[in-house]
């Protein structure tokens, strides 16, 4: 999959589609889905231009890395979600049913979720 500079994502970062952000730094941006699954769902983008959880991994800095993972902590600790727990998600391809060519970490949380794997 090639990088869209103009996908949705793309967009918020550049502040061309206002979102409710959540959390900035250098490396993330946290902000409420607009099409929640859960009480709680929180979308966390790294900044820089990957397509996906494997292009990050295998492309990312390793302060890319680092800040986008430690975004996602802090959005849980800023949420105070450790207490009844949070489902973290990544979709990585069309058939994992990933929509936006920008990799992406979905925060689940706020109740009982869905299906149970593991």
């Amino acid at each position: 999959m090639e990088y869209n500079a103009n996908n949705v994502f793309a967009k918020i970062i550049r502040g061309e589609i206002p979102t409710d952000i959540l959390y900035e730094d250098t490396y993330a941006l946290a902000f409420k889905d607009i099409n929640p699954k859960a009480p709680i769902h929180v979308l966390v983008i790294p900044k820089g231009m990957f397509t996906d959880y494997s292009d990050l991994m295998a492309h990312g800095s390793t302060e890319e890395i680092m800040g986008f993972f430690r975004a996602i902590t802090k959005v849980v600790d800023k949420l105070n979600l450790e207490k009844n727990g949070y489902r973290l998600v990544f979709n990585t391809g069309t058939d994992s049913g990933q929509e936006v060519p920008h990799v992406h970490a979905h925060i689940l949380a706020g109740g009982k979720l869905g299906i149970q794997l593991g």
